[in-house]
């Protein structure tokens, strides 16, 4: 195949922009979207192309992949659904709204030879940086992910919504098995925590700090990664980073398309995961890995 004709479930905003990123690319064919109300639905293929279908599983059965933009919530069922019919997918942060959910999901996948790509976009900065390629183990993550009052993804926790993009990097960068989580949280405005506090710790002593809120005056995402040789701090909104170590990481990084564009990144490596067998960018693991963790920051955070 030279291109993949693929489809949305889901035309919120992140639907929208799956459904930019297909049409655009020319590795691609814009099959359509389908989503629960039908308007939103009509929106996207009148900005696209397409069709919109009448159902999840009409979509399914005219695509060759499928993109899961719906709520976290509804994740798993248009995804086994996807899985079963033998059709790729990439779906977004987190994996599933349960561990066993996520795990099913990879199973299945793993059985049927499918690509099951999630939708972790911070990997693409850290990829144009260099930062995966140091060689070195590092031995503290600090990071904080703060945004203001959103009505988006109210449906899962602080843990789950802003979070989850810091533990899956500090997961990526980790040389060693995790060996405990803890975490305490506060109570949101919809029954679900709006600001979290994690402590990850691996076998080789390495620790990652992670702090998130959702309802913080202003959008502030900053990680620092402590070395033996020195130390790296990333702001994910300025795009910049100040590197104390000697690690010969890309200045200039922001400039690639890759950090410029980091869901358009994600599709494409979905696209080129799926043609061409490249290696895929997210694996459905490392997304359940991510979750797993947040799960257990909820579960302790509870228990406190």
């Amino acid at each position: 195949m030279t291109s993949l004709k693929a489809g949305v479930i889901g035309a919120g905003v992140f639907g929208g922009y799956h459904a930019g990123k297909y049409a655009a690319s020319p590795r691609a064919q814009f099959i359509g979207v389908f989503d629960p109300n039908p308007e939103k639905a009509a929106a996207l293929t009148a900005r696209f192309g397409g069709e919109a279908f009448a159902s999840a599983e009409a979509l399914i059965e005219a695509c060759e992949a499928v993109t899961i933009a719906t709520p976290a919530v509804a994740h798993f069922e248009p995804a086994m659904a996807a899985l079963a019919a033998g059709r790729h997918v990439l779906i977004e942060k987190p994996i599933s709204e349960t561990a066993e959910q996520g795990r099913a999901m990879v199973a299945l996948a793993a059985e049927r030879g499918l690509v099951l790509q999630v939708g972790h976009q911070e990997r693409f900065v850290f990829r144009a940086m260099g930062l995966f390629d140091t060689g070195a183990a590092p031995r503290h993550v600090l990071a904080r992910r703060m945004g203001p009052p959103s009505d988006r993804n109210l449906d899962v926790s602080v843990t789950l919504d802003l979070m989850i993009h810091d533990l899956d990097l500090a997961l990526a960068l980790a040389r060693a098995p995790l060996a405990a989580v803890e975490g305490r949280a506060r109570p949101g405005r919809f029954g679900s925590p709006d600001e979290a506090f994690a402590r990850l710790t691996f076998r080789d002593g390495y620790e990652a700090e992670l702090v998130s809120s959702r309802v913080a005056p202003a959008r502030d995402r900053v990680m620092r990664v402590d070395y033996d040789q020195g130390f790296v701090e990333v702001d994910f909104v300025a795009r910049t980073f100040r590197n104390e170590t000697p690690f010969a990481l890309d200045p200039d990084f922001a400039d690639s398309p890759m950090a410029r564009d980091a869901l358009g990144a994600n599709v494409e490596a979905f696209l080129n995961s799926v043609l061409d067998g490249a290696a895929v960018a997210v694996s459905g693991e490392a997304g359940l890995a991510a979750l797993e963790a947040a799960l257990q920051i909820d579960a302790s955070a509870s228990a406190a």
